[in-house]
C-alpha cells in the first residue's frame, strides 16, 4: 500500500438535502481513510458541496432566496450531517469559495490558450436535470433515463471543449492501467463508450440564462458549465498549482463516485486534465445504487425511502456505518432498510461482539479482582493466537480491492471463533476450581487480546464504539502494526468496574410505538438500551427448574400431547439475582418474538449471572404463567441433574438463532 492516500467523495449538489446515497459514499471514504491511517499511511480526505448551475438557480428562486443564501443553508446541512455520522474529513470544499473559483478560471484560461476551446452555435436536446445536451442514443423512449423527462430543444451559442481530440489517449490510458476504473465492469463500460466518437463538450452557458456561475475569464457574458466547474474541486482544494498539498497528495488521488456520474468522472474529467497538462488521478472507484428495502428505486410516491439520519439517531452512528459497509457489495446495487440494519446489528454487534465483551469483563472483575493476568499459553490456545496475528494480513487486501463487506466479515468470523473458544474453555467452570486459576486467567487474557485485535480492524467502520470497547477493557488505542504480534494487551491492566453496555439489543421502530399513540401518528423508537417512553412490553418469565420426577410405568403421553409443548432456542441477554431468593436468577432472554422476555429460573446455586449472558438455552415457551417472588413467570428453562445433584443446562448449537424450534 502507498504511504500516501488522497480520497475524495463527489462534491454533493445542493439542490436537495443529504440522503442515503450521499451517506453511503461518504462513509466509504471515511472508512478507507481511517483504515489507511491505522495501517501507517499519511491520508487526506476531501468532501464538499457543488453550488453553481441552472438547477441551483431555479431551486433558490423557488425557495424565495438569493442563490448564495440558498447554497449557504444547504451546504451547512451537509456539514452537520457528516458531524452526526462521525465523518473525519480533512477539508470541506465549496465551489462558491474564491480559492476554488480562482483555480477554475486559471485552468479554463490554460485550456483556452492551448486552442482546446472554441465558440459555436449548437442546437440539441437539453436535459435540465443533467445540465447538459444529450444525444438521441442516450435517451430511453425519448426520455432522460435518470430524470424521467423529455429533454427540451435548445439552440444557443456556447463554448466547446475539444474532448474528442483526447478520446484515443484516454482509451489507451484505461487499457494500460487496469485499476484506473474499479470495479472491472465500469471500466469495460467506459471502454465501450470510447470505442466510437464522443464529440466535443459544451462548457459554457449564456449568463443571461444562467447567471449563477463562474464567468469565463475571456468572455464574462458566459458562465462555466457546472461540470467543468465542479470537477476541478479535487485539485483546487489542494491549492493547485502552488505545490504543497497538491504535490504531496495528487499523485495518490482516488475518487469515490456513484455510477450515475460515471461519464463525467471517467470521460470529462481525465480529458480536461490531459488538455490542461495535469496528471490524471490514480483510481476511480464506482459505487452502485442503494435501493429501497423492496428492491426498487427509492421515491416518495413508493414510500420506500430510507432516512439515514433518523436511523443514526435511533441506533447510533456507528451501527449505521457498520451496516452500510457490511451489507452492501461495493460497485453493485443493494437494497437497504431499517429491518436489515436491525438484523445485522443484533447478529454481529449485540450477539457476537457485545456479549463476548460483557461476559469477559464480568468474569475478570468477579474472579480476577479486575486485573488482566499474565497468560501461560497451552496448545488449545494456539489457533486463536495464530488467527489473531494473521488477521490484519487477511483483511488488508480485501480493503484494497474495495471488498469492504468481505473485510468486515473476516473480522467477525474471528470474533465468532473467540466466542467458540470461550464456550469450549468454559471459564465459568474454571472459576470454581482454585487450582485452575492460572488457566482461567490465560483464557480470559486471550479473549481480551482477541477483542483488542478485532477492535482495531473494526475501528474504521465504528470509530467511537471501538474506542469504547478498548476503554471498557482498560486498553489504549493501537495501530495495525501493534496487533500483528500476540500479547499487546499489558498484563496487570485494570479492567474498569463499570462500563456502558456496548451494543444493547435493538428492536424495530414500529415495536416501540406506544399502544396509546393516536392512530396514524408516528412515534420514534428509543435507541437500543434507552428507557421506553411508554409502558414496558409485557414479558414472560420462567419458573425455577424443578427436580425431575420419575414417570410411573404406563404414564405415557401421545405424540399429539407432546406436540402441544413449544420448545424454543432462547438467547440470554442479561442475568441478575432475585433479591432475597438464594436459588433464583432473573434472566432477560430473546426468543425471536420481537420483544424480550424476563425469565426466572432456579439455577443460582449452579450458575453465576455472568456465566449466562450470551448463552443459548432451551425454553418451554408456552407454559402457563405463574408468579414467583412477585415476578410473573411463563415457561421453563430445560436442564438436567446429575447423580451428584449438579445441574447442567441443556446445550444447544450456538449457531441457531433465537426462536428456533426444538423438536
Amino acid at each position: 500500500m502507498s504511504a500516501i492516500s488522497y480520497v475524495t467523495t463527489p462534491i454533493y449538489y445542493v439542490n436537495g438535502e443529504p440522503h442515503i446515497g450521499h451517506t453511503y459514499t461518504t462513509v466509504v471514504g471515511d472508512f478507507l481513510t481511517r483504515f489507511r491511517r491505522l495501517d501507517g499511511a499519511e491520508a487526506y480526505y476531501l468532501t464538499g458541496t457543488d453550488e453553481h448551475g441552472e438547477k441551483i438557480f431555479q431551486a433558490a428562486r423557488a425557495a424565495g432566496l438569493e442563490p448564495q443564501a440558498f447554497v449557504d443553508r444547504i451546504s451547512e446541512r451537509f456539514r452537520v450531517a457528516w458531524r452526526l455520522l462521525g465523518i473525519g474529513h480533512d477539508d470541506f470544499i465549496r465551489t462558491t469559495e474564491e480559492r476554488h473559483r480562482a483555480v477554475v478560471r486559471q485552468i479554463l484560461q490554460t485550456v483556452y490558450d492551448r486552442g482546446e476551446i472554441y465558440y459555436d452555435e449548437y442546437e440539441g436536446l437539453y436535459c435540465v436535470g443533467c445540465e447538459r445536451f444529450m444525444t438521441e442514443k442516450e435517451l430511453v423512449d425519448g426520455q432522460c433515463s435518470d430524470h424521467q423527462r423529455v429533454p427540451e430543444k435548445r439552440r444557443e451559442g456556447n463554448y466547446f471543449f475539444r474532448m474528442e481530440n483526447h478520446r484515443d489517449w484516454l482509451r489507451g490510458h484505461i487499457q494500460s492501467h487496469p485499476g484506473f476504473i474499479r470495479p472491472e465492469g465500469y471500466r469495460n463500460e467506459v471502454l465501450s463508450l470510447l470505442s466510437e466518437p464522443i464529440g466535443d463538450l459544451s462548457i459554457s452557458r449564456p449568463r443571461e440564462r444562467v447567471p449563477w456561475g463562474i464567468g469565463l475569464p475571456w468572455d464574462d457574458a458566459h458562465v462555466t458549465y457546472v461540470w467543468f466547474d465542479a470537477l476541478i474541486n479535487y485539485v483546487s482544494a489542494l491549492g493547485f498549482p502552488q505545490g504543497g498539498l497538491f504535490d504531496r497528495y495528487w499523485p495518490a488521488a482516488e475518487h469515490l463516485i456513484g455510477k450515475d456520474i460515471l461519464k463525467a468522472h471517467a470521460v470529462f474529467w481525465p480529458t480536461m486534465l490531459h488538455a490542461a497538462g495535469v496528471p490524471v488521478y490514480q483510481h476511480l472507484n464506482v459505487g452502485g445504487y442503494l435501493m429501497g428495502p423492496d428492491g426498487r428505486k427509492m421515491s416518495k410516491s413508493l414510500g420506500n425511502q430510507v432516512e439515514p439520519f433518523a436511523l443514526a439517531e435511533r441506533y447510533g452512528a456507528d451501527a449505521l456505518r457498520y451496516y452500510l459497509l457490511k451489507d452492501t457489495v461495493y460497485g453493485q446495487d443493494s437494497s437497504v432498510g431499517e429491518k436489515f440494519l436491525v438484523d445485522r446489528y443484533n447478529a454481529d454487534l449485540a450477539n457476537d461482539l457485545g456479549n463476548l465483551l460483557a461476559r469477559a469483563r464480568a468474569l475478570i472483575n468477579r474472579h480476577l479482582d479486575g486485573t488482566l493476568p499474565a497468560p501461560v499459553q497451552e496448545t488449545a490456545d494456539q489457533p486463536v493466537i495464530a488467527a489473531g496475528e494473521a488477521l490484519a494480513a487477511r483483511v488488508r487486501p480485501l480493503v484494497h480491492d474495495l471488498r469492504f463487506s468481505a473485510a468486515l466479515e473476516e473480522v467477525m468470523q474471528y470474533v465468532r471463533s473467540l466466542n467458540r473458544y470461550f464456550s469450549d474453555q468454559e471459564p465459568w467452570q474454571l472459576a470454581r476450581d482454585p487450582a485452575r486459576r492460572e488457566r482461567l486467567g490465560t483464557v480470559l487474557y486471550n479473549v481480551v487480546e482477541g477483542l483488542r485485535v478485532a477492535s482495531v480492524l473494526l475501528e474504521p467502520a465504528m470509530p467511537e464504539k471501538c474506542r469504547q470497547l478498548r476503554a471498557g477493557l482498560g486498553l489504549p488505542d493501537a495501530t495495525m502494526a501493534q496487533i500483528t504480534q500476540w500479547g499487546g494487551a499489558p498484563a496487570g491492566t485494570r479492567i474498569p468496574a463499570e462500563a456502558p453496555l456496548l451494543f444493547p439489543k435493538a428492536e424495530m421502530a414500529a415495536e416501540a410505538v406506544p399502544a396509546s399513540s393516536p392512530a396514524g401518528s408516528a412515534a420514534a423508537a428509543p435507541r437500543p438500551g434507552a428507557e421506553p417512553a411508554s409502558a414496558p412490553v409485557p414479558t414472560a418469565t420462567v419458573p425455577p427448574v424443578a427436580e425431575p420426577a420419575s414417570a410411573p410405568a404406563g404414564d405415557e403421553i401421545s405424540i399429539e400431547e407432546f406436540g402441544r409443548v413449544q420448545l424454543r432456542v432462547a438467547l440470554v441477554l442479561a442475568a441478575t439475582r432475585v433479591p432475597k431468593a438464594d436459588k433464583l436468577l432473573q434472566l432477560t432472554v430473546d426468543v425471536g418474538e420481537g420483544a424480550q422476555r424476563t425469565v426466572v429460573s432456579g439455577i443460582a446455586a449452579h450458575y453465576a449471572p455472568e456465566e449466562l449472558v450470551g448463552r443459548k438455552v432451551v425454553l418451554v415457551a408456552n407454559l402457563k404463567p405463574a408468579r414467583l417472588r412477585g415476578i410473573l413467570s411463563a415457561g421453563m428453562v430445560l436442564a438436567a441433574i446429575g447423580p451428584d445433584g449438579t445441574l447442567k443446562l441443556v446445550e444447544i448449537d450456538p449457531q441457531l438463532p433465537p426462536g428456533s424450534v426444538v423438536r
